[in-house]
């Protein structure tokens, strides 16, 4: 890891350091070029200018001249121009004239070549079509444009028919010194080889080319150096102590941010580290506890959940008379549904369902209580109102948590069917009537049991022919909602239940959870899921 981080991050610094040299040397490479060039230029205009004074219009113009006059004239200039250009090492000064439409026509007047200059010179009235468009632009600058000095410059090998580099500077020759009313008559151009430019160009190159890389070379060591001391170093130990810590899950003998004393961002995360380890030391131990305390938990509501399904009767009671079953499905370990069934004396049938307020260990442990108080209290004889008024009384009694419970009691007349009962707050039963179907039993309900001392409840009564039967559930049924928040509601209740005629309390029961279950699909069951029914066949004064 350290040898791939530090090839990574000393490349990028040579490739940036790399870049950074290239183009600080490309551009002072052509800053020095036409430094050079203007030196050149400058010296090729100061022997132009020096040589248009031996120059006048009417030589140019040749009007006012006899050939012999002209030739001395051309003699006189053609001396001075070859002292000019040995001396100020100018290759050639020449006086011509440009015509045509592009000015491609050109005719020598004068052309002088340096003594030194393997390339000879053009001789006077010497013509020439001009097509290289370097010079027609410069021709165009000069009659056109009004140019009083334009510069060519060119770059190439040197051989016995070219000069190699050089630069070119002309002027124009004006008929008057009255710059207002002067025309263009002539050019005189100064061609100057730059025999020092490559040689000058590439010592500079060699130079900036040493320096960069001595430069490159302690940059690179210094910085590796401080790379290995600040980064290098502190991230090896901080990988070694995450290894270690992954390895042992303990404290460090010495934390990090004591042996990486450096402030900066790897100082910070050092310390961040040693954070980190005692975060997660103390995470591991927290997890474990509450783990174990979760699983005692989780095995002491297993045992409630059994306590409770032992507290429901299982003994379902099947006689010549009547047929009952029951179920309860709670919606989390332990519920707050409940029924209950049980014979008051050889007549006699208690019928109990009822839904305590809230969920797990409280509503059970309430639920507890509630089953118990009712059972003892039917058992003692009375109506239900009259029992739901005594074991109201007595559940108010230290009900700190304001809990209460719902409660639907009948007592069943078994020799008659004639049912008493009284429904404090709980759902609707449901009825069916031999070859009618099912229907709710609707009727007043008095306040749930535990919410206010004192409280009469309502009694109501209803027979039982042969046929028919007895449905009673909690609201774990008809509000079970779906992944679409929609309720099951009764009317679904009871269209499912009119499916099961005919057939036994137990298939009847499993049958409508099928029904609730499909209906909430994947939707969580957020209540408990309780029901009873009982089918009556006729008593011993109530056989058909």
């Amino acid at each position: 890891m350290r040898n791939k981080l530090t090839f990574k991050i000393i490349s990028g610094v040579v490739l940036v350091l790399a870049v950074l040299s290239i183009s600080v040397g490309i551009a002072g490479y052509y800053e020095f070029t036409y430094a050079i060039q203007d030196q050149y230029a400058n010296s090729a205009h100061n022997t132009a200018r020096t040589a248009a004074n031996f120059v006048s219009s009417a030589f140019v113009d040749a009007s006012n001249y006899t050939i012999r006059e002209w030739q001395l004239q051309y003699q006189t200039i053609k001396r001075e121009w070859q002292r000019l250009a040995d001396t100020q090492d100018a290759t050639y000064i020449y006086l011509f004239k440009a015509s045509g439409k592009d000015y491609e026509n050109v005719t020598f007047l004068v052309n002088i070549a340096n003594s030194r200059s393997r390339i000879g010179a053009y001789s006077a009235g010497y013509s020439i079509v001009q097509t290289d468009q370097r010079y027609l632009n410069a021709f165009k600058k000069i009659y056109d444009e009004g140019k009083e000095r334009v510069e060519i410059a060119i770059y190439r090998p040197e051989n016995e028919y070219e000069s190699g580099n050089h630069i070119t500077v002309m002027i124009p020759i004006y008929n008057t010194r009255n710059r207002a009313k002067a025309k263009i008559v002539g050019i005189i151009g100064v061609e100057r080889r730059m025999e020092d430019l490559d040689s000058a160009r590439r010592s500079y190159l060699n130079k900036v080319l040493a320096i960069t890389s001595v430069l490159l070379l302690i940059t690179i060591v210094n910085y590796a150096m401080h790379l290995r001391k600040n980064l290098l170093r502190p991230v090896e130990r901080m990988t070694a102590e995450t290894l270690r810590f992954a390895r042992e899950n303990t404290k460090p003998e010495e934390p990090l941010h004591s042996t990486i004393k450096l402030n900066d961002e790897i100082g910070q995360l050092a310390k961040n580290i040693d954070v980190m380890e005692e975060d997660i030391i103390n995470y591991v131990d927290n997890l474990t506890r509450v783990t174990q305390e979760k699983e005692q938990i989780k095995a002491e509501l297993n045992i409630a959940t059994q306590i409770q399904a032992d507290m429901l009767p299982k003994d379902f009671i099947s006689r010549e008379e009547f047929e009952l079953y029951a179920s309860m499905t709670p919606a989390k370990e332990v519920g707050g549904d409940f029924y209950d069934f049980f014979m008051i004396d050889s007549d006699h049938l208690a019928l109990v369902m009822a839904d305590v307020s809230g969920k797990g260990v409280p509503a059970a442990l309430f639920m507890a209580i509630s089953k118990a108080l009712i059972k003892n209290r039917t058992q003692m004889g009375g109506t239900p109102s009259e029992i739901l008024h005594d074991v109201n009384n007595q559940l108010c009694e230290g009900n700190e948590a304001d809990l209460f419970v719902t409660v639907w009691l009948g007592i069943l007349e078994i020799s008659t069917g004639k049912v008493i009962c009284s429904n404090a707050g709980h759902e609707y039963p449901a009825l069916y009537r031999k070859g009618a179907g099912y229907e709710l039993f609707m009727s007043k309900h008095s306040p749930a049991v535990a919410t206010m001392e004192g409280i009469k409840f309502r009694q109501n009564e209803f027979e039982l022919n042969p046929g028919d039967n007895l449905f009673v559930y909690t609201d774990g049924v008809a509000e079970a909602t779906n992944i679409n928040d929609e309720l099951y509601g009764t009317d679904r209740m009871i269209e499912a239940l009119d499916k099961t005629q005919n057939t036994s309390a137990q298939e009847i029961l499993t049958f409508m959870k099928k029904e609730v279950d499909e209906f909430t699909g994947e939707a969580p069951q957020f209540d408990d899921i309780t029901m009873l029914c009982l089918r009556y066949f006729g008593g011993a004064n109530n056989k058909s």
